[in-house]
């Protein structure tokens, strides 16, 4: 329970980073690829709600990864795009990065025993 605890944490830590940098995007990006970036990373923490609460986890532990990499996709993109400066997309990517760690951990300890 602790790793989904810091796993949480650690999303809303990153949720209250990304969330100024992102709403300084351009207008016009910042409806579109920002908003986004925005609803991907919410979605991702109400998802990993759901699967603390769940007792079949492994379903929504693997679509919380493919959240994780669309989220990838979308801050590169922004940084390609020129949205984000280099400094701040290495912090976005680290904290990312982090996170995914923790969800890769808690995929293992409810993987089926082999």
């Amino acid at each position: 329970m602790l790793d989904q605890l810091t796993l949480y944490q650690k999303h809303y830590d990153l949720i209250l980073y990304a969330f100024p940098v992102i709403l300084k995007y351009p207008r016009d990006m910042r409806f579109t690829l920002g908003q986004q970036t925005l609803n991907c990373l919410l979605e991702i923490a109400r998802m990993i709600a759901v699967a603390n609460k769940e007792h079949e986890r492994r379903k929504t532990l693997f679509e919380i990864d493919l959240k994780l990499e669309e989220l990838r996709l979308l801050i590169r993109l922004a940084k390609d795009l020129k949205l984000l400066p280099m400094k701040q997309y290495g912090l976005l990517s680290g904290r990312i990065t982090e996170v995914g760690r923790l969800l890769g951990g808690w995929m293992k300890s409810v993987s089926p025993a082999k």
